[in-house]
């Protein structure tokens, strides 16, 4: 049923251009400890080539993508159709995460609208693409982006968004040390 290829194809590309939504996942070692799945909106994600892509990532109530790209660097991105032809594509990789202030950041950020609370880019290398028929997916209609995120960053302001991350985004439910909880660290060392 499912086709996989080496690279994203343009049609792959195209495909998700179109999408308003897609999902992160991510998982510990430990067999203990807790997978996690995250659905992004707003329009945050770049292509970069066939084998890599980018997203800019907000500030949440928890940061456990970071920490298990940290330890292990496994992470997936899904997509799927619930408008138009039905199809479910999955990207299969290895991530990377790029804090604002480094080399990285800078060479990257150009490339997205900063959007408040943006906290760091996770780079996936994508080492395999998964194409499925996404047939049960029901239909839904896109009405638009919740700016509800955005406005509370806003509100929070520069030290209000730090002192949340420190509270919030240092570690993973499991424990894990998250990247911007390393350079927390080091800041306050």
């Amino acid at each position: 049923m499912g086709k996989s290829f080496e690279a994203l194809l343009p049609e792959h590309e195209a495909f998700i251009a179109k999408q308003h939504i897609f999902f992160v996942g991510s998982a510990p070692l430990s067999a203990e400890g807790h997978v996690n799945l995250s659905p992004k909106g707003h329009d945050v994600l770049r292509i970069l080539s066939a084998n890599e892509v980018a997203y800019l990532d907000l500030t949440g109530s928890g940061n456990e993508t970071s920490a298990h790209v940290e330890e292990n660097g496994r992470i997936t991105l899904m997509f799927t159709a619930v408008e138009g032809p039905p199809m479910i594509l999955r990207l299969y990789g290895k991530g990377q995460v790029v804090l604002p202030g480094t080399p990285a950041w800078e060479k990257l950020s150009p490339r997205f609208t900063l959007l408040p609370g943006a906290r760091q880019i996770i780079v996936v290398q994508v080492h395999e693409v998964k194409a499925s028929c996404g047939y049960s997916v029901p239909f839904y209609t896109y009405e638009g982006e919740r700016n509800t995120l955005q406005n509370w960053a806003t509100k929070q302001g520069e030290q209000g968004l730090n002192d949340y991350w420190q509270a919030k985004n240092v570690t993973s439910m499991d424990g894990l040390l998250t990247t911007l909880g390393q350079k927390l660290s080091t800041d306050t060392v």
